[in-house]
């Protein structure tokens, strides 16, 4: 077991016994793009976890080991500034915010690793992120309630790490719950949770193993298109603040107004914006065949209206339908590259994964990665 690892390098290390926290990563069933349209999403914590075992130091000092890496950070406590170390400035951050909170901790000796996948799309930063200040505010009884925590999660990663990211990445990590996902109002922060009942079924991602260069840039063009459109909406419909305000009937009335593309990417979201809710019903009614459709039509409007899609992302969701036992895939996440998430029949489990890697292997000339995944709860005590 990874924790028991970690507890031992943590013991070798610091010749004392430490306190073990451990925080999820994260999938996105459904709710692609929506988050800063002020929509909905539909997260859930998943069995890759980032755990770290964490003791005080006795003094200003603070001393972090990535197992993983197998590299060590030092640094003191009232001496917090952006590192050159990458992974450093998730935890830097996340302490940089608690002093901006009138808050403080002291030094500290930490150790730690995880399973979850670097560059797959299933958050490790937030999940670092948060189980750094879920443990901070156990030990030195800071205070602080889950959404609190969530958003000083957020915030080391503008301002450390350098990366405008929405919530629903830190809020899925800390608000997890086994065998539910739940929908995330990313105007209010209101949640909810939806019984995620899979029985037959097996939650299985497809890594591309690609990233194109396209993403950062489209991701900007897309929220610059997205705000292009709501201003033309707004000329005729006072209460539209955003895309979520908006129907597919007032975008059509408007259609002559907008550039073809601006349309394009605002018709994605509108109708994203209502499948969340639609694929939520479903998931009340038990209907998991009627979720899994409204994944392959995610995946069509993020392919041709949002185009944020490429050719291999593309290609896993065509042979994954064509396999007729997936009742539901699309990519996750920003595009351009990282997973398919897919509804794979339990029994075609093995079928599945030769079946995928095999052909991508053939076509694409690339090793495809799969990782089966469970639904779990956040960020916890271990």
């Amino acid at each position: 077991m990874q924790h028991q690892k970690l507890k031992e390098t943590f013991i070798n290390k610091f010749r004392t016994n430490p306190s073990l926290f451990r925080s999820p990563g994260r999938v996105n069933l459904i709710g692609e793009h929506t988050d800063y349209n002020n929509g909905f999403v539909l997260p859930a914590a998943i069995d890759k976890e980032i755990i770290i075992a964490i003791e005080k130091s006795g003094s200003t000092k603070c001393s972090v080991h990535s197992y993983d890496l197998n590299e060590s950070i030092e640094f003191d406590i009232h001496e917090v500034s952006p590192s050159s170390v990458s992974w450093a400035n998730y935890f830097l951050g996340v302490i940089d915010q608690i002093n901006k909170k009138g808050k403080s901790i002291e030094g500290f000796n930490c150790v730690f690793g995880g399973n979850v996948p670097l560059g797959a799309g299933l958050s490790s930063s937030a999940a670092l992120e948060c189980v750094f200040v879920f443990a901070f505010n156990e030990l030195w009884h800071l205070g602080l309630d889950k959404e609190e925590m969530v958003k000083i999660a957020q915030m080391a990663e503008h301002e450390f790490a350098g990366v405008k990211c929405g919530i629903m990445d830190q809020f899925a990590s800390m608000f997890g719950q086994k065998d539910h996902v739940f929908r995330l109002d990313c105007r209010s922060l209101e949640y909810e949770y939806f019984p995620l009942k899979l029985v037959d079924y097996e939650v299985i991602l497809c890594n591309t193993k690609v990233a194109h260069s396209l993403a950062s840039s489209e991701y900007n063009t897309r929220r610059q298109e997205c705000e292009t459109g709501v201003s033309i909406l707004q000329k005729h419909f006072d209460h539209i603040d955003s895309l979520r305000d908006a129907t597919s009937q007032q975008l059509k009335s408007v259609k002559k107004e907008m550039d073809p593309v601006v349309y394009k990417r605002c018709l994605y979201v509108i109708n994203e914006i209502a499948r969340v809710i639609d694929s939520c019903e479903k998931l009340q009614n038990n209907d998991l065949v009627g979720f899994g459709k409204d994944m392959y039509e995610t995946h069509d409007g993020l392919s041709h209206n949002y185009e944020v899609s490429c050719d291999e992302l593309d290609y896993l969701v065509e042979k994954a339908k064509d396999t007729g036992y997936v009742i539901g895939s699309r990519m996750m996440g920003g595009g351009f590259g990282g997973c398919t998430i897919n509804l794979v029949n339990r029994s075609r489990q093995d079928q599945f994964i030769n079946f995928m890697s095999e052909s991508y292997l053939k076509d694409k000339g690339i090793e495809l990665e799969t990782y089966i995944v469970n639904i779990e709860n956040g960020t916890s005590k271990l």
